[in-house]
């Protein structure tokens, strides 16, 4: 049996999110209409506004809770192109104390909403070009670091080095999705050189200070990805038409390791997160099933389907088959698995579940991505998709224990997803968000998990 609550009137607006923390007792949701909204389950299991605040200047998209060993954090990105670290203040007379942003200047923010909300902004993030899509803290073994990615297709990563008093955020990674490469990257796609590539939100992209050579590449990449981009999402505008977002391997063994979409393209990059160099592991495409593996410059396909167009090449995509955006990702908490599993949602009304094999246990993870052959290798293949949403898929998100996956669908309803004793995926129920009469409520609250 589903166990249901329902939270009426909870903003004045469309809820773009919503996100427990650790222990499950709170839940932060955030709105269209700028607001952020902490709610506390109190002894009768019925949710109760503990703080309501006004956070940023445009629609809020995501929120994301830090680790309870960093205390009660809260980082929230929005459309207005910055992320904001909220802290919960011990009392109601901290909410005016001060918090700088990171380019260092310094500002008081008292508290807003309803007496004073306890929530103190500590840092704001504006180094993005585009709205910011999607915010996410790293595993905590990791420290206190977040990644962030926006529609300039930039993902960034942001570590906290002044604590406890969170105002200072240092910005460690800065990375293309798009543009992202296998082993070393070509020097016209180095991070010194990415702010030249034009992008949804930056049409008029300067190439002052290059030289002949590289301006003449950027040039040549620019036409070719604007191409192709017309050709998959024809006219109209791609901010509304693509999805951008990500997930952390929750895994320590193997490094920083993240799922990142962006754009209309329909493909899932795994990116190892590397001082030294980040590189894509792995690439997923919902065009057809496949994964290709491009560790050390190798290709491997895993497939349940045809053989694939290679999705990855913009020239390639105007002649291949029409690709939708992954709206999006979820990796599943490992418990003792040898592989991982990584779900995805598009606007294609697919949810997707991909079983993800590391390279060679033997394999240092701190240099696995310059590994050699066979080993080095990281492969997937696709065991489930399900299209039952018939309409776009908004959020997918797995239970603690990573063997039951829900979704949330634009048809208005949350569906669930379970293997099977033979580890085939079947629905296994579904709650519909309208209001229904009782015995209607009942029949979709029945989940048989035997099916």
């Amino acid at each position: 049996m589903i166990q249901t609550g329902l939270i009426q009137n909870a903003h004045g607006d469309l809820l773009t999110d919503a996100s427990y923390d650790f222990y499950g007792l709170r839940l932060a949701t955030c709105s269209l209409d700028q607001r952020i909204k902490v709610w506390q389950l109190d002894e009768n299991n019925t949710w109760i506004v503990e703080d309501d605040w006004k956070a940023h200047d445009a629609a809020v998209s995501k929120l994301s809770w830090a680790h309870p060993e960093f205390g009660s954090i809260i980082a929230s990105s929005s459309f207005d192109r910055t992320v904001k670290i909220w802290e919960q203040a011990a009392s109601h007379s901290d909410a005016a104390q001060q918090s700088t942003n990171v380019n260092g200047s310094s500002q008081t923010h008292p508290g807003s909403g309803p007496l004073n909300s306890r929530w103190v902004e500590r840092a704001v993030l504006s180094d993005a070009k585009g709205t910011v899509r999607a915010v996410e803290f790293t595993p905590h073994h990791f420290g206190l670091k977040l990644a962030t990615i926006s529609t300039d297709n930039m993902l960034r990563i942001y570590e906290c080095i002044e604590q406890p008093s969170l105002t200072s955020w240092q910005l460690v990674e800065e990375l293309d999705v798009q543009s992202l490469a296998s082993g070393p990257s070509p020097a016209y796609l180095s991070r010194a050189h990415t702010v030249a590539l034009s992008t949804p939100t930056q049409t008029h992209a300067t190439l002052e200070g290059t030289s002949g050579q590289l301006t003449q590449a950027l040039q040549g990449l620019q036409q070719s990805t604007s191409s192709a981009g017309q050709s998959r999402s024809g006219p109209g505008n791609r901010e509304a038409d693509g999805g951008w977002c990500i997930s952390w391997c929750k895994d320590k063994y193997w490094g920083e390791i993240i799922a990142a979409g962006s754009g209309t393209n329909g493909i899932i990059k795994i990116i190892q997160i590397n001082a030294r160099r980040s590189t894509t592991l792995l690439t997923l495409s919902s065009t057809s099933n496949t994964a290709t593996s491009t560790t050390s410059g190798t290709s491997n396909l895993s497939t349940s389907g045809p053989a694939p167009t290679d999705t990855t090449d913009p020239r390639a995509a105007s002649t291949s088959a029409p690709t939708f955006a992954i709206t999006s990702v979820a990796w599943a908490p490992s418990c003792g698995r040898s592989y991982h599993l990584v779900a995805t949602g598009g606007r294609d009304g697919h949810v997707r579940i991909w079983k993800v094999k590391p390279g060679s246990e033997d394999m240092d993870p701190e240099n696995m991505a310059e590994g050699e052959g066979e080993e080095a290798k990281w492969t997937a293949v696709s065991v489930a998709d399900f299209d039952q949403h018939k309409s776009a898929v908004g959020r997918v998100e797995w239970n603690i224990t990573g063997t039951v996956l829900s979704s949330a669908g634009n048809d208005g309803r949350v569906r669930l997803w379970k293997a099977t004793s033979g580890n085939v995926w079947r629905p296994a129920g579904s709650v519909g968000v309208e209001q229904m009469d009782e015995s209607t409520q009942t029949e979709s609250k029945d989940v048989d998990m035997d099916a």
